[in-house]
């Protein structure tokens, strides 16, 4: 039988499952590999709704587990009250209470007691079940409580046994399907490792690792244990224990078929901190994780890695650092193959340095010829001679900074380090006749050696600066041209936008146009004109249509001649052309944006910007008009556009509240009736499509609304609704 807290450990991590499990089914494509994992996680199997059922939160057995249980518990409380009820008597009533130590009741073994005082022993006729340590209270159950107190007990292990019979049942539906759920937990396990990892990438600002495999040197044959080139490559890498913000990254990337490297420089340059960063990337990378390096950085897998690092010593074993080292080497050399990863500190350190120069070269020959990769770090001047001198080996240092007296930490491909004591002994203040004495005794082929790679070691600094430099300014020109290219792709949107609006006002215009055609033949019929003038308006109509029928071509700017109605005043009387018309007329009327033609006896409200100045030639009236005679004068109406000026052909209802929404709307739409507007669009947005509803829900039927549509692809679709108003 498991216990109620793990039963409920079991529900938890059954609901866990359940719900990874739906989450990878709905993104299997997204992450393949963990919904994969995800498969294997183990079906509930009823076994939730059985925990629930009979458990609380709090791991307790719930009243509803079973009918039993309920009636047990129901029996148990008013067992309990009456045991509590009758005891009470002997605590309050006044002939016993004065015997009484206290005026309370407790428990002795599982049943209720009263305190007695000892003097008063047999005064109650009672069972004694304990006495107090001073033996001055006697812990006693009265005769006539006995019967209830069993009562209560009984029922107190029946509750027990009904208890004990539900959790095996449960415990039973969990071990029917013990096997799955084993294997679940471990799938579980792996998809937790899965995200402990990428939580801890996050952490550490790491990338993907590329792993390879070794390529094959020069002449080497399939099946040939020779030695094999290994391409490493670490990209501002970075010790994954040290401070992101505080460390200095290294670069690794040796030439191609480099199977060791020999790390020189100062102590505490950094360079056991070095050999440390790239074994640990390598394990990491080989463990599945990504690693504290620039995404690209790539590295061979190894079957092995082995390393020797820090002082070996011991007293107890009577080992020397040297001791210590060599023991540490000889069993690492016991192991490697050509795909083991050797790092060793301080190799040959400890002992005599010709000596240990001398074991150190013959160290790094086996392990070259045994194929490993090999890292060293060392103080041996011999071992750098070694590796320029031999193939497959590189130099490296660390840097050294002569003016502050401190390493760098910045790690060098394909240079040694060069010796800096004499240079940091004069920066510190020792007698130059002590430097001098000192350079006397070095070898002036080293002293020379020392110079020439200072002055390289400049050149580079000074290229890498220059590098830097240009990689800045390709950096700049790359953001200068992005922001041009984000520059130029809004103004062609902004373009864009210009040509639709100027397209739907054009549309909107020749649908004015056209209203007024209609309004001028209806009233034509109603007139009552000779017939020469009725021909000659109708002649007018006529090539107002036409205009109309031809491509719509936007208005003439307000700077097009001398004769532009927008730079110069306009007065009363004067002859104009309404170029919208192609018709001459008198100016009646003047207000701040548009005046009052009289065209024969209609007369036309037209915007200034439409009109062009006419001289007049002479007092004869113009072509294509009525004489003004007392005659056939008649009386005249306005017609072609109403006084009330037009609230645009849109408005917009995105971000209001449904009822704001269709206040606006109401109120634009009686302007827009006024104005005389054909249509009109109307913009509620897509969202939940509420506000879009409420739209037009209060267009069916209104009454300046003729009829309604969706807007076209080009007009907004779902989110414009474009509305055709009646005649006013």
């Amino acid at each position: 039988m498991l216990d109620p807290q793990a039963l409920l450990d079991v529900k938890s991590t059954l609901i866990s499952c359940r719900e990874l499990k739906k989450t990878f089914e709905k993104k299997e494509a997204e992450y393949p590999r963990l919904a994969l994992i995800a498969q294997g996680l183990p079906e509930t199997h009823g076994i939730v709704d059985a925990i629930t059922r009979v458990l609380s939160e709090r791991g307790e057995v719930l009243d509803s587990a079973s009918v039993k249980l309920a009636d047990i518990r129901r029996n148990l409380r008013i067992a309990h009250d009456r045991l509590m009820s009758r005891l009470q008597k002997y605590v309050t009533d006044s002939k016993t209470v004065s015997m009484l130590q206290e005026s309370i009741i407790t428990q002795r073994d599982g049943r209720y007691v009263i305190p007695l005082r000892a003097e008063f022993k047999g005064k109650i006729k009672a069972i004694v079940h304990d006495q107090s340590a001073s033996g001055a209270t006697l812990f006693i159950e009265p005769l006539p409580i006995v019967e209830a107190n069993n009562e209560l007990r009984e029922l107190q292990l029946a509750e027990r046994d009904e208890e004990r019979r539900i959790l095996a049942e449960v415990s039973s539906l969990v071990g029917e399907h013990a096997s799955e759920l084993k294997y679940g937990v471990e799938n579980l396990a792996a998809l937790d490792l899965a995200f402990a990892k990428a939580k801890y990438a996050e952490a550490l600002r790491a990338s993907e690792p590329l792993l390879k495999e070794p390529s094959k040197v020069k002449g080497q044959k399939s099946g040939d244990l020779r030695p094999s080139t290994f391409d490493l490559k670490l990209l501002q890498a970075r010790h994954p224990l040290l401070d992101p913000a505080a460390v200095v990254p290294i670069d690794v990337g040796p030439r191609e078929g480099t199977r060791a490297i020999v790390i020189t420089g100062p102590n505490t340059g950094g360079k056991t901190v070095s050999l440390k960063t790239v074994g640990l990337l390598v394990l990491m990378a080989q463990s599945g994780l990504h690693i504290p390096a620039q995404s690209g950085s790539e590295m061979p897998f190894f079957k092995s890695v082995y390393a020797d690092i820090g002082d070996e010593q011991s007293i107890e074993q009577s080992l020397s650092t040297f001791s210590g080292h060599i023991t540490n080497i000889i069993r690492i050399l016991k192991q490697i193959d050509h795909r083991s990863l050797v790092i060793l500190d301080e190799l040959g350190a400890g002992t005599d340095p010709q000596e240990g120069a001398a074991i150190a070269r013959a160290i790094l020959s086996h392990l070259l010829d045994a194929g490993c990769m090999t890292l060293v770090a060392t103080h041996y001047p011999e071992l750098k001679t070694f590796a320029h001198s031999t193939e497959g080996v590189v130099n490296a240092s660390l840097e050294f900074d002569i003016k502050t007296l401190r390493p760098t930490f910045k790690l060098t491909i394909g240079l040694p380090g060069r010796s800096n004591a004499l240079a940091i002994a004069q920066r510190l203040g020792l007698s130059q006749s002590i430097i001098d004495a000192a350079k006397a005794e070095i070898n002036p082929l080293d002293l020379r050696a020392d110079k020439l790679l200072d002055d390289i070691r400049k050149e580079r600094n000074r290229t890498s600066r220059e590098r830097e430099k240009l990689e800045k300014q390709r950096a700049r020109l790359e953001a200068q041209n992005a922001e041009l290219a984000k520059r130029l792709e809004k103004i062609e949107d902004e373009r864009r936008d210009v040509l639709a609006k100027a397209r739907a006002e054009g549309e909107l215009e020749v649908a004015v146009l056209k209203k007024n055609i209609e309004s001028l033949k209806a009233q034509l019929k109603k007139a009552k004109q000779p017939l020469a003038a009725i021909i000659a308006v109708e002649e007018k109509m006529m090539e107002m249509e036409e205009k109309v029928e031809a491509p719509v071509e936007r208005r003439r700017t307000t700077d097009d001649g001398p004769s532009s109605i927008v730079n110069r005043q306009l007065s009363l009387g004067e002859r104009v052309t309404v170029s919208t018309l192609n018709a001459e007329g008198v100016v009646t009327a003047l207000g701040e944006s548009d005046a009052e033609i009289q065209i024969g006896t209609i007369r036309v409200r037209a915007r200034l910007s439409d009109l062009v100045r006419r001289q007049i030639m002479d007092d004869s009236p113009p072509k294509g008009t009525l004489p003004q005679t007392e005659k056939n004068r008649q009386p005249s109406s306005t017609v072609h556009r109403p006084s009330s000026s037009s609230p645009g052909m849109e408005v917009d209802l995105r971000g209001l509240m449904s009822e704001d929404a269709l206040d606006k709307m109401e109120r634009y739409l009686e302007q827009a009736y006024l104005a005389g507007l054909p249509w009109v669009r109307i913009i509620h947005g897509k969202g939940t499509g509420k506000l879009r509803q409420a739209v037009r829900d209060a267009l069916k039927g209104h009454a300046y609304v003729k009829s309604f549509e969706e807007g076209g692809h080009t007009e907004g679709g779902e989110g414009v609704t474009v509305a055709k108003l009646n005649a006013g």
